[in-house]
């Protein structure tokens, strides 16, 4: 996209270059969803062993076939558990701090809720998505005083660029506006709708057609275009401060799920390590050896500490790297 092309698509998965398949997996669907895709998918490729010879119950003659596997498993599975239990202090550790340090804390929280509340001329919401929204609807109302400003701009290139721009603002902010009403916090709703609404292009557009159209506009209007930078460089701050909080909320619940998850993987591996050999389970279902439905099932149980682990990082890596810059720094097409 060329400088002076001041409209966008109002969603992050219409601007993204990637499949809609790809984006749902990274960051749309359901972290649980997910897990469960993957465990499947995991068991089904790994069931595909009937069609190897020799049979399981043929390489388990050898107890430490197994041994090895679930041995392996239970090291994993403590060594993910200590991780997280890790990730959850290092969490908490940053919330832990004096007295002074937590009041200079509340301190910038309540300016910046005062400059919001100027800015949008009501109390700042408490509510995460409610307060998102306030600064898009702000965004909104300015968009709308600078196309009231400039419709009468006898420069018609000026004037046409101005138009453009205030449709897709506008545009946008109804798109992330809509998402936003009833988003709860906790989930990736709120972080979503917020990614939609690629305030940083539009800064940096304030900017281009302030200094382009310099000697065509007037007090009034330059005045308008500044405000409605304003409103759009408050959002990049805000955005970042809610998706930090979800970030830090969707770690404490990965742990807490991981440790849940710990458990049964652990009992299902030092069972398998204790008790099963290639005369435990003879016969077969679905023409597949029993031994293999045993086996499968057992580590691939095993597993889903991991496959929770990945589908949380896939969403939160990817989310990170949309939001690498703050403010009217593009790193790549995709992301505005």
């Amino acid at each position: 996209m060329t400088d002076d092309q001041v409209s966008t698509a109002d969603t992050m998965r219409e601007r993204a270059d990637e499949s809609r398949l790809k984006l749902w997996l990274l960051v749309g669907a359901n972290r649980l969803v997910v897990t469960a895709v993957l465990t499947a998918a995991f068991f089904a490729l790994f069931s595909l062993g009937t069609i190897l010879e020799p049979g399981l119950s043929t390489i388990m003659q050898d107890r430490a076939v197994i041994e090895g596997l679930f041995t392996s498993m239970l090291t994993a599975v403590i060594t993910t558990a200590t991780l997280v239990v890790t990730i959850g202090q290092l969490i908490v550790s940053q919330e832990n701090g004096p007295l002074g340090e937590q009041r200079q804390r509340m301190s910038a929280t309540m300016d910046v809720r005062g400059y919001v509340a100027e800015l949008t001329g009501h109390p700042a919401p408490a509510d995460p998505s409610a307060f998102l929204r306030a600064l898009v609807v702000a965004t909104r109302e300015r968009a709308t005083a600078l196309e009231e400003a400039t419709e009468d701009l006898s420069n018609e290139t000026a004037r046409g660029e101005l138009e453009e721009f205030v449709d897709s603002i506008l545009g946008n902010a109804d798109t992330v506006t809509d998402k936003l009403d009833g988003a709860r916090f906790g989930t990736f709703d709120v972080v979503h709708a917020a990614l939609d609404f690629n305030y940083g292009w539009k800064v940096f557009q304030t900017e281009r057609l302030e200094d382009e159209y310099a000697d065509v506009l007037d007090e009034s209007q330059r005045t308008a275009l500044q405000d409605l930078r304003q409103s759009l460089a408050m959002f990049g701050p805000a955005r970042e401060h809610v998706k930090t909080l979800y970030f830090q909320w969707e770690l404490i619940n990965l742990s807490r799920l991981i440790l849940y998850a710990s458990v049964p993987a652990l009992l299902v591996s030092g069972m398998m390590l204790t008790f099963v050999d290639a005369t435990t389970v003879v016969g077969t279902t679905l023409g597949v050896q029993n031994l293999l439905w045993l086996v499968a099932v057992a580590f691939t149980l095993t597993l889903v500490p991991f496959f929770l682990l990945l589908a949380y990082i896939l969403r939160v890596t990817t989310v990170a790297k949309r939001t690498l810059a703050i403010g009217p720094l593009i790193l790549r097409d995709s992301q505005r």
